[in-house]
């Protein structure tokens, strides 16, 4: 059979059946994309891999929380390294706690509120979430990029199995953009989190007295090429739902 060599693997989401997919994708990065041949030796370095959606877990209606795409990367990174002796290496990962994911989401804030007139700067970002691991770091990671840019426009990315600095992410963002729709970036002075206790974080447990209340756990649930910073985990603000964190930011922002 001709098939088609298949030049990189693209991860959005955990599948329905894993063993069928973990399988699949295997073959497909030991074949080095040729899957109607058997390699003599195990290409290394491996076609790409991107993943996005990192969440370890995620919480429904279920009394306990399920497993999340986060899950099944551990999966596959460990099948990997079982099989090969060797690190499974990521082109790139996408998505929340990654920078560029939150860089994305300013520039949409801002060309909507260009399409609708307003002329004001966005100089304060609120980011509300129900996961420390990921929502929560992500915010406050992008927050230390806000600071950090406004003296050299140095951020972070995972990029090849490591966190790497880069100048390359305004033009990976804004390129999704027409020219007319770029706008000035570092606008934001700052992003602050806020905390929702109706999902991953305490969701059998009362809402803490203390707003400023520790939330640092002892075990990181975060991607395995995002190093552990017990700060990036530390909220602005721990609320009960996303209503209670709407007023805040009204609060916050002297609108009632």
């Amino acid at each position: 059979m001709d098939f088609p060599q298949i030049e990189a693997v693209i991860l959005f989401g955990e599948p329905v059946r894993w063993e069928t997919n973990l399988q699949l994708i295997i073959d497909v990065i030991l074949s080095d994309g040729k899957l109607a041949s058997a390699p003599h030796v195990v290409p290394y370095p491996h076609i790409p891999v991107l993943a996005c959606n990192m969440d370890l877990l995620w919480v429904t209606e279920a009394t306990m929380p399920r497993f999340g795409h986060g899950t099944f990367l551990v999966c596959l990174e460990n099948i990997f390294k079982k099989i090969t002796g060797l690190e499974l290496r990521y082109e790139a990962l996408i998505g929340k706690p990654s920078i560029i994911t939150y860089k994305y989401a300013e520039c949409v804030l801002r060309q909507q509120a260009m399409k609708r007139g307003w002329t004001a700067p966005i100089q304060r970002l609120y980011a509300i979430g129900d996961n420390p691991m990921a929502d929560i770091y992500g915010a406050n990671l992008y927050n230390q990029h806000i600071q950090a840019a406004c003296g050299d426009q140095v951020h972070a990315q995972v990029k090849g199995h490591k966190v790497m600095e880069t100048l390359k992410e305004e033009s990976v963002v804004l390129k999704y953009f027409k020219p007319e729709e770029e706008l000035p970036l570092g606008a934001a002075d700052w992003c602050k989190s806020i905390l929702v206790c109706t999902g991953m974080y305490r969701r059998y447990n009362e809402m803490p007295s203390d707003p400023e209340e520790s939330v640092v756990e002892t075990v990181f649930h975060g991607h395995r090429d995002f190093c552990f910073d017990p700060s990036l985990v530390e909220p602005s603000w721990i609320v009960e739902d996303v209503k209670e964190a709407v007023e805040l930011i009204y609060k916050e922002e002297g609108w009632v």
